[in-house]
């Protein structure tokens, strides 16, 4: 099941049933199914509240995972600063914040399903599966 929410934070305008059926397929496609996904949308304060209790990190980012995974079954809380998504579009996206929006939110999945970022290589492989699963997402909401 996967649930969204909101702390501190109106909710972005996304199509909940389309990103479900997406993050269902990209799971899939890593031989993975959904279990418990939460996501809680937030403002920077709040991500950095949650930084540094549990994290220790003093620092903004535009996502935090909580890993719970389970097998092949996928689940974890995570935690996206709105605001920090929507920086990153105006400097790295090409003021795309909907695309951003949806590239961050499917970088939480993909590192339920195992992929990392901050090893030698990694970031690349990372950035690979992002542009992959948006290229699903596009066939996904050209349908819907």
């Amino acid at each position: 099941m996967i649930t969204y929410q909101c702390e501190e934070i109106a909710m972005p305008h996304i199509k909940r049933r389309e990103v479900s059926e997406w993050i269902k397929q990209v799971a899939a496609l890593y031989k993975k199914r959904v279990g418990e996904v939460a996501y809680i949308f937030c403002n920077d304060e709040k991500i950095l509240e949650v930084n540094r209790q549990y994290l220790k990190h003093d620092y903004y980012t535009d996502i935090i995972t909580f890993d719970y995974t389970e097998g092949s079954r996928i689940s974890g809380d995570l935690f996206i600063s709105l605001d920090t998504v929507r920086t990153n579009a105006e400097q790295y996206a090409d003021n795309n914040y909907m695309r951003e929006l949806y590239r961050v939110i499917i970088h939480g999945i993909l590192h339920l399903c195992g992929i990392n970022d901050k090893g030698p290589g990694e970031r690349e492989q990372m950035e690979a599966a992002e542009e992959q699963a948006l290229k699903l997402l596009d066939k996904i909401m050209t349908k819907a």
